[in-house]
């Protein structure tokens, strides 16, 4: 028993020293890539420190006296009651340690907060389960999606690098310049988290949280939601992609050509045929999660569209439920998330794919008169 004991003490010391295994092994958080996330870092390395030797002092002290004044070298328990000087010092030093510890964390947290005279203002608001990032002043909008397929995700082939960490539409920020971030929700409680940033903020429906951060370098950085929001809250990541100001400027007028040229497709004369090629992109994104990509559904709680009396007849009801969703269940409301083509894509797609084939068009223009009432 002693023998194999030794074995397994021995190949844990092995274990614990072999510069191989430890080397993949990170305990600590990171530095980051901002003043703040480094001031955070300083900030933490500078509260463990002085744990550490709190911790190491308490210790040997306890230590000490039990070995020193243990039994068998006939120590006597003492008969005081009270030291006012022992009471002055245990309370005293702790008080000085808090300070100690409390002038950095308030440096820092001020730190954070400062959000004032940005160079760029984005509105983030999450989904279940994306996100949507609004430049504000710049008419540009977008939603960000997972894209990691779903044979990785079902374990049908190979993780890929950046698994449940890849999306369609990355955040695109300028180097060098305070970004504000605005955050909120449209539906339950999420949390915006890129810990190379330093910023973790709750999106909370009717709260607007304020975070900034200002990148030094150019590059991809990731995060995830943190708030447990639902059956695909890991399906939620965060990608920033930090460029130079040359190219965020070529990034931007792009986006803006893009936005204008989506606003004329609303009075596009569309054919069945390419609503329905659009209709299967939007779905696949959006709907396929929940309705699965064959439209059978997962019900009670997402009910199967192919076949369904909604999707088969009522065209009102089919682009009511779209458009604003329905109270008290999983079903969101996506005005405000897709564009008034996109709806009418999905929309028309829902009533012709499956067997479906009711040969309905629902065009942009039907999205707008029903948001408008007409």
């Amino acid at each position: 028993m002693l023998r194999h004991a030794s074995a397994w003490l021995g190949g844990l010391l092995l274990l614990t020293l072999s510069g191989t295994v430890s080397a993949g092994w990170a305990f600590n958080m990171s530095e980051g890539v901002t003043d703040i996330s480094r001031s955070v870092f300083d900030l933490h390395m500078l509260i463990f420190w002085i744990c550490v030797v709190i911790g190491v002092i308490v210790f040997s002290v306890m230590f000490w006296s039990m070995f020193m004044h243990r039994k068998s070298r006939g120590a006597v328990p003492a008969t005081f009651h009270e030291n006012i000087s022992v009471e002055v010092l245990w309370t005293v030093i702790p008080l000085l340690i808090l300070i100690g510890m409390a002038v950095p964390a308030t440096k820092t947290l001020i730190e954070i907060y400062d959000a004032e005279e940005s160079d760029v203002d984005i509105m983030i608001t999450g989904y279940q389960w994306r996100w949507q990032y609004k430049y504000l002043g710049e008419d540009v909008s977008f939603l960000s999606n997972l894209t990691t397929p779903r044979d990785q995700i079902n374990n049908q082939t190979d993780k890929g690098e950046n698994y449940l960490l890849e999306v369609d539409e990355p955040m695109v920020v300028p180097v060098g310049k305070k970004i504000r971030f605005l955050i909120t929700s449209a539906d339950v409680i999420h949390s915006w988290w890129v810990p190379a940033l330093a910023v973790k903020k709750d999106a909370i429906p009717g709260f607007v949280n304020e975070a900034w951060t200002r990148i030094e370098e150019p590059g991809i950085y990731r995060g995830q939601c943190t708030e447990l929001c639902g059956r695909d809250h890991g399906f939620m990541p965060v990608v920033v992609d930090a460029r130079t100001q040359e190219d965020y400027d070529a990034w931007l007028a792009d986006k803006k050509a893009v936005a204008a040229a989506e606003a004329e497709l609303r009075d596009k004369e569309w054919s069945l045929a390419e609503l329905m090629e659009r209709g299967e992109r939007v779905y696949n994104t959006n709907c396929a999660a929940c309705h699965q990509a064959d439209g059978s559904g997962l019900p009670p709680a997402f009910p199967a569209l192919k076949g369904s009396d909604m999707a088969l007849n009522d065209i009102p009801g089919h682009i009511n439920i779209v458009v604003n969703g329905k109270p008290g269940t999983s079903m969101a409301s996506f005005d405000g998330q897709l564009s008034e083509v996109d709806i009418a894509a999905v929309v028309t797609y829902e009533r012709n794919a499956w067997g479906n084939d009711t040969g309905d068009i629902v065009s942009p223009l039907d999205i707008l008169n029903f948001k408008n009432g007409q």
